[in-house]
């Protein structure tokens, strides 16, 4: 028990809470609203295996990092206090349980349509591969993006069991996103990075211009979300929402600069939950009314 407790704050299983509204909004875009009780599986019941699916895939993607870059992080200051490095849980134990994750998405994948199933394996594969991204590009951010926009293009796909144009829009949304404020950490290592062979964007190319292109990736997920309200023909409720988003975006920026980055740790956690969590309440009022 005591190795699953370090396991889960290992993970931060606390905030799943913050990925899981994007897998929601592809749920209720693709029902359009709640998830009807004849569309398969009962609506509690689909809500409960999305959000099992998110829940797996987002913990074995953590753990596998974890696993994968514990060398790494053993060198790095900022990391050299994570469990794997200090021995509160061992590399195999935290293989274990995200190999143990990758069965419940698997399961949860299964219990929701065909679809879902097929291509929850080549999701698995972004899942596990994206930590070695790093190693070789740095186009590394936009490849993280591009699967965590898995999550949203899920949601859609667990309840229509097609791929449609608003789920194409919805995944753009959460790639550049994440790509935008992975740019911003990432510039907390540039030093390591650099010193261990590492690609990123801000290593490559460094601060100021690292964070000039989260911006430009923050732009972009505005837009992405516009166009995906205007695909949908959502009202009020949701244009609000992308407001709201905006807003936050520009104060997530406003909290960084390339001489102080001491508070990039409430942009990157705070912010970006305020903002997830800001959209889903937006669409679901939008697709209630």
């Amino acid at each position: 028990m005591n190795s699953l407790r370090v396991f889960f704050n290992m993970v931060r299983f606390e905030h799943t809470i913050f990925a899981l509204p994007f897998a929601y909004l592809g749920m209720l875009m693709g029902a359009r609203g709640w998830p009807p009780a004849e569309s398969g599986w009962p609506a509690w019941g689909q809500v409960f295996w999305i959000t099992v699916a998110m829940a797996a895939a987002r913990t074995a993607a953590m753990s596998f990092n974890r696993y994968i870059d514990r060398q790494m992080d053993a060198h790095n200051p900022r990391t050299a206090m994570r469990d794997i490095p200090t021995g509160r849980i061992s590399a195999n134990t935290v293989l274990f349980y995200a190999l143990l994750s990758l069965a419940a998405l698997l399961l949860a994948a299964w219990m929701l349509n065909p679809l879902c199933f097929i291509l929850a394996l080549p999701a698995m594969l972004f899942l596990v591969g994206y930590s070695y991204t790093k190693r070789f590009t740095w186009l590394c951010h936009w490849i993280l993006g591009a699967t965590d926009g898995l999550a949203a293009a899920g949601g859609w796909i667990a309840v229509t069991g097609t791929i449609d144009p608003p789920a194409w829009t919805l995944w753009l949304t959460v790639t550049v996103w994440i790509a935008g404020f992975d740019l911003i950490y990432a510039c907390q290592d540039i030093e390591f990075d650099r010193a261990y062979g590492l690609y990123s964007y801000p290593a490559r190319f460094g601060v100021a211009a690292g964070l000039r292109m989260a911006q430009a990736m923050h732009l972009l997920t505005v837009v992405a979300l516009a166009a995906t309200g205007f695909m949908m023909g959502l009202g009020w409720p949701y244009w609000l929402g992308v407001l709201a988003v905006a807003g936050l975006l520009i104060y997530e920026h406003s909290l960084v600069s390339p001489a102080d980055l001491s508070k990039l740790g409430f942009a990157f956690f705070n912010v970006n939950g305020y903002i997830a969590v800001t959209i889903f309440v937006a669409t679901l009022l939008a697709v209630a009314l």
